[in-house]
């Protein structure tokens, strides 16, 4: 009953992830409570064992690792941006030292 009484008193949270995150942890509370009192239906003995299992943990651990590698392309087009960009400006650089002058200048001004 204590737990009800608690979950009535939540504090008001600011963003719906914090909100999702609050509903995830009552859920929780409430399974772990069925599991420990022996009232857990099947489904939800079945869902904690496969979370337990070997093939679960490597699907997380294969999700993070694709989660790695998605930031890491992510870091390497922005570089790349970034070179082009840096690059853009010696190549410009060179050519005003070459004497060249602005780009958009024709040798017919002369």
């Amino acid at each position: 009953m204590s737990k009800v009484k608690e979950s009535k008193r939540l504090r008001p949270v600011l963003s719906p992830e914090a909100r999702e995150n609050q509903l995830i942890s009552l859920a929780m509370d409430r399974a772990e409570e069925k599991l420990l009192n022996g009232t857990a239906s099947s489904q939800l003995i079945t869902h904690f064992l496969k979370l337990g299992t070997e093939k679960e943990r490597l699907e997380r651990e294969k999700l993070a690792k694709e989660n790695e590698l998605l930031k890491a392309k992510t870091s390497a087009i922005e570089a790349s941006k970034e070179s082009a960009v840096e690059y853009a400006k010696v190549l410009e650089a060179m050519r005003a030292y070459g004497g060249n002058g602005n780009i958009g200048e024709s040798y017919d001004e002369y």
